[in-house]
């Protein structure tokens, strides 16, 4: 049986309140989204023989995918996408050493759910696109892991000299020094192999993240779409040009649905900005990723300009470019998913917390340019319990829901109330419960002679509960020093599930795990729509597992007991 649990999205602190509610299926949002989450309309979805996904476009696609998976025993895959296979897609920012572990949720939730939609009738193939044009060095550059009962961030220092598309950045040999701490920290493994052999000296930082996880998703059916090339903007090139030569009535919508945003209750998660635009511009001699900004059309101007950095250019200029070299021009965030799913014949899309807030927005592109919504799914959002962690749990007695709200202080506090004698706590619950009694018979016969006398006499007892919550305080500050093992075990706690008081997902290295519990496996054969493991069905490794569990659809956040 498997051992998670489903919490409610609620329960995690920190998201967007527009994504929490989407997950719960709430109407207030389902207009900017076109399906309900767990809707699986988009299995049945048709893309005809006319482009963008014709013979021709299937053709040039399956031979970029094959030239990008060389020998990673995906004919199969490829056979169906070019007989007129749909796709589930997903994808993430290269990142150092793997980056963290959501990139292995995100993948596995594309695979779950191409399997299950391939059971059920029509085949589907799951892709995995490398976000390597984004340009933020610094959110990119590091990866965590645990190392004793502390976590270390190992961070490659050499930044770019221009703010290049981080997918370019050619690794040095400083990388080496990261590989070798990465050894100490996860010890030998298979996956320890595999990452040390991708993330090489020469190496561009995108080709150190796509052939790590070829190796890590291996027999998983998993295409893995670098689509920062030449031939990849070409075969997205309309939508690049849609978003030059409709500039403005594409800005403009952008910003009647961000009105429409805010005028729900929610934010826009993206500005729009009155010269901003939906594009980038790599610049020739640096290589550089520059936003191109937008000056609209006027009677002075018909056709509005178009500025990167000192330069100026006409839509004409662009579009030159557009044709010449498409590879210079690049999506921004809201029109990226749009220019992904142009590309490729995609029937669903899955993101994380953020893709799909910045989705309410990006809906607007999507009606214009393509004339459909694609269906977006959560990733598979999940905290991993490591057997050591999870009977320090039982120990004492603590939820995931106490440890998703409680800093490491608060932690150990907590710890060493429960760990008081008996007779401590009967003392301070007792004395705390009269007090109470006892002040709120006071309020009252106060508040009945006079209201204002009321009012004074409820600040001064609050000022006397705080004092008693002092005394609490003191009682369990006292049990913590003479029981050092509680910090050590709220520490451990708290960077297991809590680190640096956020998700495990988006902080741990997936490294950390895939070292420590397994790669490739169980995998499924093409078609059959079941993972293939040992007899108790939860596969042989965590790829099986976040596979198996990533098909459970919850519609919130798992708990998975390891």
């Amino acid at each position: 049986m498997l051992n998670a649990q489903c919490l409610s999205m609620n329960a995690v602190p920190g998201l967007a309140r527009i994504f929490a509610d989407y997950c719960a299926g709430a109407a207030a949002v389902q207009g900017w989204y076109g399906a309900a989450p767990r809707d699986r309309g988009w299995q049945r979805a048709e893309f005809g023989s006319s482009p963008p996904h014709g013979s021709a476009h299937r053709a040039e696609l399956v031979r970029l995918l094959k030239e990008q998976n060389p020998g990673a025993g995906l004919s199969t895959e490829l056979g169906q996408l070019a007989q007129g296979a749909n796709v589930v897609v997903t994808g993430q920012q290269v990142g150092l050493l793997g980056g963290p572990l959501f990139t292995v949720n995100k993948a596995a939730t594309a695979i779950a759910q191409a399997r299950q939609a391939t059971a059920d009738g029509r085949p589907h193939v799951p892709v995995f696109w490398l976000a390597s044009e984004d340009h933020d060095f610094a959110e990119i550059n590091h990866v965590v892991f645990p190392a004793r009962r502390a976590l270390r961030q190992l961070t490659y220092a050499h930044a770019p000299a221009h703010a290049v598309p981080v997918g370019t950045l050619i690794l040095d040999d400083s990388v080496t020094a990261l590989v070798d701490e990465a050894w100490e920290l996860l010890g030998y493994s298979e996956a320890m192999e595999a990452l040390a052999a991708a993330y090489r000296p020469g190496k561009t930082l995108a080709a150190a993240f796509a052939e790590f996880y070829a190796k890590v998703f291996a027999g998983h059916g998993l295409l893995i779409l670098d689509a920062s090339g030449r031939e990849a903007h070409r075969l997205g090139a309309p939508v690049l040009q849609a978003a030059l030569e409709r500039a403005d009535e594409l800005h403009a919508a952008l910003l009647e649905r961000n009105r429409e945003i805010v005028a729900a209750g929610y934010h826009a998660q993206v500005a729009v900005g009155d010269r901003g635009s939906l594009l980038f511009l790599l610049e020739p001699q640096t290589g550089a990723r520059v936003a191109l900004k937008r000056t609209p059309a006027s009677a002075a101007e018909p056709d509005g300009a178009w500025h990167a950095a000192r330069q100026s250019y006409s839509t004409a200029d662009l579009l030159g470019i557009l044709r010449s070299e498409p590879e210079r021009i690049s999506p921004s965030a809201l029109l990226r998913p749009v220019f992904q799913d142009y590309v490729l014949p995609t029937a669903a899309y899955v993101g994380g917390p953020a893709e799909i807030a910045y989705f309410a927005q990006s809906a607007v592109l999507y009606q214009r340019i393509l004339g459909r919504l694609t269906p977006v799914l959560p990733r598979l959002s999940a905290t991993l319990v490591e057997p050591a962690i999870g009977e320090l749990m039982d120990r004492h007695e603590l939820s995931i829901e106490t440890m998703l709200e409680s800093t490491e202080a608060d932690l150990a506090l907590r710890l060493a109330a429960r760990a008081m004698p008996v007779a401590g706590k009967q003392a301070l619950a007792a004395a705390g419960n009269a007090l109470d009694a006892e002040l709120t018979a006071l309020i009252g016969y106060m508040t009945a002679l006079d209201e204002g006398l009321g009012r004074s006499a409820g600040v001064s007892a609050s000022k006397m509960r705080y004092q008693m919550n002092r005394l609490r305080r003191m009682a369990a500050s006292f049990e913590l020093r003479k029981e050092a093992s509680l910090g050590r075990h709220a520490e451990a706690l708290t960077n297991a599930l809590n680190p640096h008081g956020g998700l495990q997902e988006r902080t741990i290295g997936a490294a950390w795990f895939l070292a420590r519990y397994g790669l490739g496996g169980g995998a499924a054969m093409p078609g059959d729509g079941e993972v293939r493991g040992p007899a108790d069905g939860l596969g042989s490794t965590l790829i099986d597992r976040m596979i198996v569990e990533a098909a459970d659809n919850c519609p919130g956040h798992k708990v998975i007991r390891l």
